[in-house]
């Protein structure tokens, strides 16, 4: 699993001299952006929607304290890296999951990092199992997906999802309705929540309901026609695994 990070510094070499220690000893971690202002790391907290912050204390005249005052809510881990020691107690009563002193030292920047990734997967562990227990409890009712994009999070039947499209570190779902939601994570996170829901990976860019396909195009070496008359591309490594799946629900 990958964790989402973003770096919030107001010195340019501090943030690249971060960047490259995590590329060569963190590769769970992906930067997802970068900021050098409390404005602009709260502009890119609310885009990206990260795991993890690792968050300057001391920035011109502002703080990172202020950075997380502002927010009304704070559900990623926070690492606060300072020049000065003088803030611990109260990185402490932000309840910051670490604090390292500048310049780093590796041993201890890793200790810090497999602490967050070990916090972050028990939060995804216990949110699953949320999820699973709601489901549960559903009964007949037909279960929702919570679908967070940057205003707010709405919740979606599934079965009124026709597919989802990746762009980037982003999904667009297109609904029945012919609304589409833009949401902050990959397609790849929610590839595995709805696989049981028969929904099929039909291209890395593509995840398909198979029960709003209409046909099998033999065009382009395969395409699925949708209910809605759209298209979605079939890519080569995925197709015999597409009629695989196409027969056993009886379109073939």
């Amino acid at each position: 699993m990958k964790i989402k990070a973003v770096i919030i510094d107001d010195e340019t070499n501090n943030i690249e001299n971060l960047q490259l220690i995590i590329a060569q000893h963190c590769p769970d971690l992906q930067v997802e952006a970068t900021a050098d202002t409390v404005a602009g790391g709260i502009e890119i907290i609310q885009r990206h929607q990260p795991d993890l912050v690792f968050l300057d204390i001391q920035m011109q005249q502002e703080s990172g304290f202020d950075l997380l005052t502002a927010l009304p809510h704070i559900k990623f881990e926070v690492i606060f890296i300072t020049a000065y020691d003088k803030y611990g107690i109260q990185a402490i009563k932000f309840s910051a999951l670490d604090y390292l002193l500048k310049p780093i030292d590796i041993r201890e920047f890793k200790l810090a990092v497999s602490k967050a990734e070990n916090r972050i997967k028990e939060k995804q562990q216990n949110r699953n199992i949320e999820n699973l227990l709601t489901y549960v409890k559903s009964g007949n009712r037909e279960p929702k997906i919570a679908l967070p994009t940057l205003k707010e999070t709405v919740y979606v039947k599934i079965t009124e999802i026709v597919r989802c499209e990746a762009e980037n570190n982003y999904t667009t779902f297109h609904l029945r309705s012919r609304e589409q939601v833009l949401v902050c994570k990959t397609l790849k996170e929610f590839a595995d929540l709805l696989k049981p829901h028969d929904f099929i990976r039909s291209h890395q860019s593509h995840l398909v309901n198979l029960h709003v396909i209409k046909s099998y195009l033999k065009e382009d070496g395969g395409t699925l026609l949708l209910e809605n008359l759209q298209k979605v591309p079939i890519s080569r490594q995925n197709r015999e695994m597409v009629k695989l799946r196409l027969g056993d629900l009886g379109y073939s």
